[in-house]
């Protein structure tokens, strides 16, 4: 039994799927561990990350950043990384795992939800989610928040992988792009990424451009 099988083991009798949602104490440790090394995670992240084709003079958002996987990859590419997460042992995670980007001022991370954020760094390039939108308030409200702050003709990513019994890809597409549109997006483009199961990311642009 490999380190990754271990982990689950213990991890699943105390707390399991929830810690994904709000990570926690040592359980939320543990998950944050997880999510930050078990390569279907990375591999999601980092592809959305090169969905989004960040270039080196743009400011990129992501909500519900985790342990920082994704806000690794953009700051490989991007002038400034924000990310945010309303778990401070996330946050915390991210902050070690991109130590280096954080002291150089190129990364910036803070706890908060995402019905309550509170941002001085003025508008974004391009914003990602990955996973996260069915955890937030009012989906719709949000994602019209989010295209405030983003520059016009700014970009977006969600990615989705579904888990649910009887939830489809395409019933992921028809719920993201239907949000997305009815929040004022437009141009949207899905993409896909197969893995078990597979990986949902819609693409689109705020308005002006």
């Amino acid at each position: 039994m490999n380190v990754m099988e271990r982990a689950l083991r213990w991890w699943g009798p105390r707390g399991g799927i929830a810690q994904f949602h709000r990570p926690t104490g040592v359980p939320g440790r543990v998950a944050g561990w997880i999510m930050g090394r078990r390569s279907s995670n990375v591999t999601r992240n980092r592809w959305a990350v090169r969905l989004l084709d960040i270039q080196p003079s743009e400011r990129v958002l992501e909500l519900g950043c985790g342990p920082g996987v994704a806000v690794a990859a953009l700051a490989e590419r991007a002038a400034l990384v924000v990310g945010v997460d309303h778990s401070a042992v996330m946050i915390r995670q991210a902050r070690h795992r991109n130590r280096s980007a954080v002291r150089a001022g190129r990364v910036r991370l803070g706890c908060a939800s995402v019905e309550n954020l509170s941002l001085r760094e003025g508008t974004f390039d391009a914003a990602l989610a990955v996973n996260t939108l069915a955890m937030w308030p009012d989906p719709v409200a949000r994602l019209g928040e989010l295209a405030r702050l983003l520059r016009p003709g700014g970009r977006v990513a969600l990615v989705s992988q579904p888990r649910q019994p009887g939830v489809t890809s395409a019933a992921v597409v028809e719920e993201l792009t239907g949000l997305l549109a009815e929040a004022g997006f437009s141009r949207l483009r899905t993409e896909m990424l197969e893995l078990d199961p597979p990986v949902v990311c819609v693409l689109a642009f705020s308005g002006g451009q």
